[in-house]
């Protein structure tokens, strides 16, 4: 037991050691924007208040609770620093949902504010910043929470259960895993949303609408359609979403406008299908998929034995 509870304490002082030398590394870079950016910006006020805090968000009250974090860690108490943390976990939070909106008008004003885009050029040739520019330094608090839930896990686990210390560890990683999955999710949606823009795009015309509220894209890719009378097999583009599968075929290569862009051909409803492996079932050439609709049959072929054992898997789960 004294061994075991040595060798908890051994790496728990290297753990301890390590997050408070990262602390300062993340205070130095946050600090860099507040004082070359923020602060100066603010005096100047060569941009606009509400505009100033749409770029920068929460970032002074971030730096705050790191900034307190990191003097309880040098004094040693973990405890009350973990308790005065948490209180302020939900700044990441609000700082990952600001965040995209923040990228579009820092870009805005760079393109539209000649004195904006200057000021931040010279700011960023500062010896200060290594050739970094402020866009690579504004999602640095969501790449600390990420680094917060692996040093506070190890902490956790080499931290003996019977300890007061332990609980409030405990509290820690669940309330920094809260805020890490509130942060996946929104990252999440905004890349399906990016997904379901791309594909809409390029398909021709509006119809169908692929934008709509609730739908995850799953994937896409080119398979062969078997007809069901012994016609030619048709080379198809299918997307897959939670809700629907989309058959395009692309366009004619000499028109004006659509020559990159696919025709829709088919969309098919999910909740009325289900999906067999024909054949396929071995390591052979390839496969066949069979799709099962109400009032159809969709035979999908590919020479990939691989990539039919994911369309079947894809497609069975988005079924399920």
């Amino acid at each position: 037991v004294e061994d075991q509870r040595a060798r908890w304490e051994r790496k728990r002082s290297r753990t301890a050691k390590e997050l408070l030398e990262t602390e300062h590394k993340y205070l130095e870079q946050l600090d860099l924007v507040l004082t070359y950016f923020v602060t100066i910006l603010k005096a100047k006020g060569t941009l606009k208040p509400a505009v100033l805090e749409t770029i920068f968000g929460p970032l002074e009250s971030l730096y705050s609770a790191s900034h307190v974090l990191s003097l309880h860690l040098e004094k040693g108490n973990l405890g009350p620093g973990l308790e005065n943390f948490c209180q302020s976990l939900d700044l990441y939070g609000h700082y990952a949902e600001n965040l995209e909106h923040a990228n579009k008008t820092l870009k805005e004003q760079v393109r539209k504010n000649k004195s904006f885009r200057r000021f931040k050029k010279l700011q960023e040739t500062r010896p200060q910043f290594q050739g970094r520019q402020l866009e690579d330094l504004l999602p640095l608090p969501l790449q600390r929470l990420h680094q917060y839930k692996h040093f506070f896990r190890d902490l956790l686990e080499n931290t003996s259960p019977d300890t007061a210390e332990y609980q409030k560890l405990a509290k820690t990683v669940k309330s920094v895993c809260e805020v890490s999955h509130w942060v996946q999710d929104i990252f999440d949606k905004r890349e399906n949303s990016l997904q379901l823009l791309r594909v809409q795009k390029l398909l021709k015309g509006q119809k169908p609408r692929v934008l709509t509220a609730g739908r995850w894209y799953i994937r896409e890719g080119w398979l062969l359609v078997v007809p069901a009378k012994g016609e030619e097999l048709k080379r198809r583009m299918f997307f897959l979403f939670s809700d629907i599968l989309i058959a395009a075929k692309p366009c004619h290569p000499l028109h004006l406008l659509n020559s990159s862009k696919l025709s829709c051909q088919a969309v098919y409803p999910l909740h009325q299908c289900s999906v067999d492996k024909v054949f396929g079932h071995t390591w052979s050439q390839g496969g066949l998929l069979s799709l099962s609709f109400p009032h159809k049959t969709l035979l999908l072929m590919s020479s990939n034995q691989q990539e039919i054992n994911d369309w079947h898997r894809s497609l069975t789960a988005a079924v399920r």
